[in-house]
C-alpha cells in the first residue's frame, strides 16, 4: 500500500518551466493531512516527505516573471533531519497552497500536541532564554 494512499490528499501541484507555465518537469509536490511529499524524477525517481508537525515557516516568493505567468515558489522552513529547507518551485495557485499548508499544519500540531519549543531544537545541557533577559525560560534539569 502506498503512503499516500493511506492518507487524504488534500491538494497536488507539479512543478513548471517558468516560461508559459507548462507541467513539462518530473516533479510533484503532494499535500496529505499528514505530510508534505516531494517526489522528482523520470527513470531514477526520488521522494522526500516532511511530516507536517514539522514545518516552523512558509513565505511565498514570486519573481516579476513568475507573477506574470501565474507562477510562484513556496519557502518551507521545517526541523526535518533530512530537508530543513525546501522550496517548492513554480507552481500555479501558489496562495491556495500555502494557506492550505499552514492550515493543515496547525491542525497536525494541535493534534499531535506538538508545540513549537518541542519542534526547535533547544540546548539540552541548561535552559533556553527565549525573551532575552538573562534569565532561562526552560528549565530543563
Amino acid at each position: 500500500m502506498n503512503r499516500v494512499s493511506a492518507s487524504n490528499i488534500l491538494i497536488k501541484e507539479r512543478k513548471r518551466l517558468l516560461f508559459f507555465a507548462l507541467p513539462f518537469t518530473f516533479t510533484t509536490y503532494t499535500l496529505t493531512d499528514k505530510v508534505l511529499i516531494t517526489k522528482t524524477g523520470f527513470l531514477n525517481t526520488e521522494e522526500d516527505e516532511i511530516r507536517l508537525h514539522r514545518i516552523l515557516d512558509l513565505t511565498v516568493k514570486r519573481s516579476f516573471w513568475q507573477r506574470i505567468m501565474g507562477l510562484g515558489n513556496i519557502e518551507v522552513n521545517s526541523s526535518d533531519k533530512t530537508t530543513p529547507f525546501l522550496v517548492i518551485k513554480n507552481i500555479k495557485h501558489t496562495g491556495t497552497y500555502r494557506a492550505l499548508l499552514s492550515e493543515v499544519v496547525e491542525k497536525e500540531r494541535f493534534r499531535t500536541s506538538t508545540k513549537t519549543a518541542e519542534v526547535i531544537d533547544a540546548p539540552r545541557d541548561d535552559g533556553y532564554d527565549f525573551d532575552g533577559d538573562g534569565m532561562p525560560d526552560l528549565d530543563i534539569h
